[in-house]
């Protein structure tokens, strides 16, 4: 779904030989971007009639995305009503299922969590699918009434325009119905699409507002492996069969600590996913780590945050070959920012000078500035990508 730029929403706007809908589009992403604002107001912004607002406005109330919350000073007449988006009115149910936990979580049309559950991911294919489904279903019945909507993330490759799940490399599990039993089972609509793709979306519509005013930018996803969001001109860029962005497999130099997923030691997850921090900081130690202890990327960072020297080291390492990837992404797409999220973000202050440096050291040619940056959607993107996947369609639609 598109996102709408509203520095441009004047020129859109539907007239009589259009569809009405697209005015609905407008004047919802309106109340969701400048609440409070009023009738009057958005009327002014979008030059549409007082009354065309009017009927919209009294839709939305009707479908319960907005509210009035009491009225605004006077410029003369009488005062206005303002209006913000219908909070605490859940709406949207994510699925975010990750190689060691899945999260299933409720969520209002603002994207506040309302409540949500939590367990560990499972490589049983058949026990996930009834995990997930008695947990979709449980919050169907409890919030049956609100017309809820489902959007499911997970790493792997996901035909979104047919909702099926052809391939989840960790798992080796391949088409994988999980959309259709949800749907069969709940009878709530569900969108599903790779996670990286759902954090672009949710970055899009709910991110940093300079990333949310751009068209053109491209995420990366650390997690236990690489992957990436494209979005050209306000869309998510999808490929055929879901497979665009798989770019976790390019070449950025030998002997990487780990193994990608496809077996090689060349390749841009195996130098720069969170598997590969923690086997480079075990690499580092020279046998002297327990190889029964855990260690997670969150404890390397706070031991370099800490002055640990190793774990700085292994950070700014792993941040080489971040940005050599990086590179290759403005060089091959020219976005106007790349947006990195996952653990690794929690280090930014230790690795953004190193990213940017080899960033400037690899581009030989001039290419437009490129921002790069941490994203701004908190510890659990994947969580926001999922929910994303509603409410992106519910306010590129205004259904």
């Amino acid at each position: 779904m598109k996102r709408i730029y509203l520095q441009k929403a004047k020129h859109q706007i539907a007239r009589p030989n259009t569809i009405r809908d697209i005015n609905k589009q407008i004047v919802l992403n309106y109340v969701r971007d400048r609440a409070p604002i009023s009738r009057a107001e958005i009327a002014r912004e979008t030059a549409l009639q007082r009354s065309t607002v009017s009927a919209i406005v009294d839709a939305l109330q009707d479908t319960g995305l907005i509210e009035e919350i009491g009225t605004g000073d006077s410029t003369g007449g009488r005062k206005p009503t303002l209006l913000k988006l219908k909070t605490d009115y859940p709406c949207a149910v994510g699925v975010d299922l990750t190689p060691r936990e899945t999260t299933v979580a409720v969520a209002d049309v603002s994207g506040k969590v309302v409540e949500m559950e939590k367990f560990l991911t499972s490589p049983d294919a058949d026990y996930m699918s009834r995990e997930i489904v008695a947990r979709v279903g449980r919050f169907a019945e409890k919030y049956k009434n609100n017309r809820l909507q489902v959007g499911m993330s997970l790493p792997g490759i996901v035909d979104y325009s047919l909702g099926k799940v052809l391939y989840i490399p960790y798992f080796d599990w391949r088409d994988w119905n999980i959309g259709e039993q949800i749907e069969r089972e709940t009878s709530l609509p569900v969108t599903i699409d790779n996670d990286a793709n759902a954090i672009a979306l949710a970055e899009l519509w709910f991110g940093e507002e300079k990333i949310r005013k751009i068209k053109n930018f491209v995420t990366v996803l650390v997690a236990e492996g690489v992957g990436t969001g494209i979005v050209f001109d306000g869309q998510v860029y999808r490929g055929e069969k879901g497979a665009a962005g798989e770019v976790g497999h390019m070449f950025v130099g030998d002997d990487a600590p780990v193994q990608c997923s496809c077996g090689s030691r060349s390749c841009w997850e195996a130098h720069s996913s969170e598997k590969a921090i923690i086997a480079r900081y075990r690499g580092r130690l020279n046998g002297s780590f327990s190889s029964g202890s855990e260690i997670t990327v969150r404890q390397i960072i706070r031991l370099a945050d800490h002055g640990d020297e190793t774990a700085h080291f292994v950070l700014r390492e792993t941040a080489k070959y971040l940005a050599i990837g990086i590179s290759n992404l403005i060089v091959g797409f020219s976005p106007q920012a790349v947006v990195v999220s996952g653990e690794i973000t929690k280090a930014w202050h230790l690795i953004a000078q190193e990213i940017h440096t080899v960033v400037e050291d690899q581009i030989r040619r001039p290419l437009p500035t490129t921002i790069i940056s941490a994203s701004s959607l908190g510890e659990t993107p994947t969580l926001i990508g999922s929910l994303s996947l509603v409410l992106a369609g519910i306010f590129a639609s205004a259904s």
